[in-house]
């Protein structure tokens, strides 16, 4: 069995506006990567995620980055496994005509195993809390993660 997700959410922002708060690292400070984002997403690049609740910064490898359309990213399983594998993260923003933009990320690519299970419900409550955190931050201000993990 492949083991993916795809969660999605509606953002009262133009898409523009929603996109850049994903890959300007300054903005994806404020209200997701806590521990601060370093370097912008864009083709070819590997940035860092660190999280306050999660200590440890993250390579991100970022795909592909189509401008207010699409971000696709690899990173690292933690699935505790001794080989490191890669899962693949896929961001698509779709205008909506009332304004809105729809957001939604997928990603797969665990081993079908307990541990890679586990990994994968654990991703799939993180994107759904990084939508949640990210129409707080952009549409009032404010952010969600501040002390709710820790």
């Amino acid at each position: 069995m492949e083991l993916k997700f795809s969660v999605g959410g509606r953002i009262a922002k133009p898409v523009s506006e929603v996109f850049e708060a994903v890959v300007d690292p300054r903005q994806l400070s404020q209200y997701f990567t806590t521990g601060g984002a370093k370097g912008r997403l864009a083709p070819g690049a590997v940035v860092t995620w660190d999280f306050h609740d999660f200590p440890g910064a993250f390579p991100v490898h970022v795909i592909e980055v189509e401008k207010d359309k699409r971000i696709v990213l690899e990173w690292d399983a933690a699935e505790g496994s001794a080989t490191v594998k890669r899962t693949t993260v896929t961001m698509t923003f779709e205008p909506l005509d009332d304004g809105r933009t729809l957001v939604r990320i997928a990603e797969h690519g665990w081993s079908d195993t307990e541990k890679g299970r586990s990994a994968s419900y654990g991703n799939c409550e993180g994107w759904t809390g990084m939508l949640c955190a990210l129409k707080m931050w952009i549409e009032h201000g404010i952010n969600l993660r501040q002390g709710f993990y820790k």
